[in-house]
């Protein structure tokens, strides 16, 4: 299929689902042609070197592959118009050992494959040892994907902590700046629930930003929650941190620890911060006594507590 009677034949559904697909258009001379029929588990004798039709039950998916969530309605259109114009951009794997299979990338449309009914898949083939495997899948879902900040994060510090890359060699096999690349891994700092609500779309990173810029964790829980319930906007939560930062009042500044807790009291301290949005203090004496002090900002803050409390 020609690059033109190609790019005519795309739908609008696919060019929505597909952010790439522009470049995948330029490149298309390097695409596996569409198959007649969805049965055909050959190797496309037209394909070029390294690019062959594989069987979707001979693919095993990365377990090591930075996105995991998925949009259904979007796997919907991109398994119907895969069934009306075939695979667009192969997928990338590697053969194991055993001759099956390894995907790195390309899970968005493997998935939607298996949707539409296709029983192969064309797809380029490499080869790698395990941490080339590791740092390839990273790299190319990261270029390819549409992932969401925290599955960034993610995925660079997988690339620090897995491929011993350093930050600037992760900015520079990224092409971003090194201080870009910092701001991700920061978001890794914040606790579960600003993770989970910047990963499900609830939050925008420039939020995460400036509430990280808060010290401790019961600040950053109590702009947190403020911000989902009154909507605020970046520059409200950047003046809410600036003004908390400012004040330096006791109910913002955290006491001096007097005696260090031990790791499982300190994980109780923590569980429990986390489960009031607010800080706690426990502090625990070698008779095995000890007080927990939960902190308030304001009487709504009070009742909120109660209200987790049950009374």
């Amino acid at each position: 299929m020609s690059q033109v009677n190609r790019k005519q034949g795309l739908g609008k559904g696919i060019r929505a689902l597909l952010d790439t697909i522009d470049d995948e258009i330029k490149t298309s001379k390097d695409a596996v042609p569409a198959v007649s029929g969805q049965n055909n588990k050959n190797t496309d004798t037209n394909s070029p070197a390294g690019i062959a039709r594989i069987p979707l039950d001979q693919i095993a998916v990365n377990p090591k592959q930075p996105r995991h969530d998925f949009d259904k309605q979007a796997l919907d259109e991109l398994a119907e118009s895969i069934k009306l114009h075939d695979i667009i951009q192969p997928i990338t794997v590697i053969k194991t050992a055993n001759g099956r299979y390894q995907l790195i990338s390309g899970e968005r449309r493997l998935r939607a494959s298996k949707m539409a009914g296709l029983t192969d898949i064309p797809a380029y083939v490499r080869t790698a040892d395990s941490q080339g495997v590791l740092e390839m899948a990273l790299l190319e879902n990261l270029q390819r994907e549409n992932l969401n900040a925290i599955e960034i994060a993610l995925s660079y510090r997988q690339l620090m902590d897995e491929c011993g890359l350093t930050q600037e060699q992760v900015s520079d096999r990224m092409k971003k700046e090194r201080s870009t690349v910092a701001n991700y891994l920061r978001l890794l700092k914040l606790p579960p629930d600003v993770q989970k609500a910047v990963r499900d779309g609830q939050l925008t990173m420039g939020h995460a930003r400036a509430i990280i810029g808060l010290e401790h964790v019961e600040q950053q829980l109590y702009v947190f929650r403020e911000t989902m319930q009154r909507g605020l906007s970046v520059r409200q939560v950047e003046q809410m941190v600036k003004d908390m930062i400012t004040e330096k009042t006791p109910s913002t500044s955290a006491p001096k620890t007097a005696a260090k807790l031990a790791p499982a009291y300190k994980r109780i301290e923590d569980s429990m911060a986390s489960h009031f949005s607010t800080r706690v203090k426990l502090d625990r004496k070698k008779t095995g006594k000890g007080t927990v002090v939960i902190e308030f900002y304001n009487d709504d803050d009070l009742g909120r507590i109660m209200d987790k409390m049950n009374l």
